[in-house]
C-alpha cells in the first residue's frame, strides 16, 4: 500500500472537476464550490464512490483511512491525523473510514471550475505569475497527503465559514421572498405599497451563535460565490502548491541522503554476504521503501548496484593480483563460486579465466620504453 506522499504518477485527468486540466493554464477558469462540510464521523465507513469535482478534506482532531483505488485496479491507503490533509483528483474512486471509538473531526470542500466574468483572476493569471502553482498543476496526481503547519487550515476554515455565511443568507433571503409571496394580496391591496414595491430583503452577517458545530451544505446552486470565495480559493492553491513543492525538495535532500548512506555501506561491507534487509537495516529504513528510492534517485536496484561494485572489484583483484580464481568470490562478498562465475560472466561477457587471460596478454603486449 502507498503512503500517498504525493509523488507523481501516471494519473491522466480526465474530468472537467480536475485540478490538473491543461485548460486551467489556458484559459479563463475560477474554482466554482458544489459542497462543503465541518463535522466529526465516529465508527464511519463509506463506499467507493466517484465524483466529477475535486475534494479536499482536512483533519481538524482525531485520524480516520482514505483508500484511493488506482487506474491500475489497486488499492492506496492513506492514514490522516491531525494537521493533515488529503487532495483528491476528480474522478478518483476513493472511501472514507473512521474508526469506532476514535472519532475524526474534519474541513472538507469539494469543487470544479466555471468560465470566469471579465476582471475576474484566473487561475491562469496565478500560473503565470506563480512558478510553484505552475509547477504543481502540471504534475498531476490522482491524490496527495500533505502536513500543514496551520496555513492551510486557516485557509480553508475562512473559506467554508465564508462558503457557510453566503449559504445561509441565501437560504433567509428565499424565505423572505416566500413569506412576501403569501402576503402579495395584502400588499397589492395597499397602493403605497405596491408604489414602493415588496420589502427589500438586507443582507447581514450570521451570529455566531446562530451557527451549529456541524454545518454542511450539498449542491451548492449559487452561480456567484463572490469574490472572497475566489480569493481564498487562489491563498488555498498557492498554500498547498507551496507545501508540496517544499515537501519534494525536503524527501529530495532526505533520499539523496539515505542513498549516500546505502552507497558507503555497500563499499565498507561488499565483502561480507550482505543482503537488502542487511543494508536497509543499517540506515533504519524498511526494505521496500529503500528499493524504491535508491531505484528512482540512481536508476539502479540496490541490488544491481551491489552487484557492479563486486564485480569491479573482482575485476580489479584479476588484473592487479594473483590471486587464486578459486578464491576471488570470498573476497568480494559471493559465497558461492558457481554463482560469482555466473555473475562476472554475465557482467563481463567473460569468464574470471578468460578476463585474467585477456589481461595478461595485454600487460605483456606493452611495448618496451626505449631508453
Amino acid at each position: 500500500m502507498g503512503t500517498g506522499s504525493g509523488s507523481v504518477t501516471n494519473h491522466t485527468p480526465s474530468f472537467s472537476g480536475s485540478l490538473f486540466q491543461e485548460r486551467l493554464r489556458t484559459e479563463d477558469w475560477g474554482p466554482r464550490f458544489f459542497a462543503y462540510y465541518y463535522k466529526q464521523w465516529d465508527d464511519y465507513q463509506m463506499s467507493y464512490h466517484t465524483h466529477d469535482s475535486t475534494e479536499i478534506m482536512y483533519i481538524i482532531t482525531g485520524m480516520c483511512r482514505v483508500d484511493v483505488r488506482m487506474a491500475d485496479g489497486s488499492s492506496e491507503q492513506a492514514v490522516l491525523k491531525k494537521g493533515q490533509f488529503i487532495l483528491l483528483d476528480a474522478g478518483v474512486p476513493h472511501r472514507l473510514l473512521v474508526q469506532d471509538g476514535v472519532p475524526c473531526r474534519m474541513l472538507n470542500v469539494e469543487f470544479g471550475f466555471a468560465r470566469t466574468a471579465s476582471g475576474q483572476l484566473t487561475i491562469k493569471q496565478l500560473a503565470q505569475e506563480e512558478d510553484t502553482v505552475h509547477a504543481f498543476l502540471t504534475r498531476s496526481t490522482p491524490y496527495l497527503v500533505l502536513p500543514d503547519p496551520e496555513e492551510v487550515y486557516h485557509t480553508m476554515k475562512s473559506l467554508v465559514l465564508e462558503l457557510d455565511q453566503r449559504g445561509l443568507l441565501e437560504q433567509r433571503q428565499v424565505q423572505t421572498q416566500v413569506q412576501v409571496q403569501g402576503q402579495k394580496q395584502e400588499l397589492e391591496q395597499s397602493q403605497e405599497q405596491t408604489k414602493s414595491g415588496p420589502p427589500p430583503v438586507h443582507m447581514r452577517v450570521i451570529p455566531a451563535e446562530e451557527r451549529m458545530l456541524h454545518r454542511e451544505a450539498r449542491n451548492l446552486s449559487s452561480p456567484e460565490q463572490g469574490m472572497l470565495v475566489r480569493t481564498l480559493f487562489i491563498q488555498l492553491l498557492v498554500r498547498i502548491a507551496r507545501l508540496r513543492g517544499e515537501m519534494e525538495r525536503s524527501a529530495l535532500d532526505q533520499t539523496e541522503l539515505y542513498v549516500k548512506r546505502t552507497i558507503e555501506f555497500m563499499h565498507h561491507n561488499m565483502d561480507r554476504s550482505i543482503q537488502m534487509k542487511d543494508i536497509a537495516a543499517a540506515v533504519n529504513l524498511h526494505p521496500g521503501y529503500l528499493h524504491r528510492i535508491f531505484r528512482n534517485y540512481m536508476q539502479w536496484t540496490p541490488t544491481d548496484y551491489l552487484t557492479m561494485l563486486r564485480m569491479e572489484k573482482a575485476k580489479m583483484l584479476l588484473q592487479q593480483t594473483n590471486i587464486p580464481i578459486s578464491e576471488i568470490s570470498d573476497y568480494v562478498g559471493v559465497g558461492s563460486r558457481q554463482y560469482f562465475h555466473m555473475l562476472f560472466k554475465k557482467y563481463t561477457g567473460q569468464t574470471p579465466v578468460q578476463y585474467r587471460g585477456s589481461m595478461e596478454r595485454e600487460q605483456w603486449s606493452y611495448p618496451e620504453e626505449s631508453e
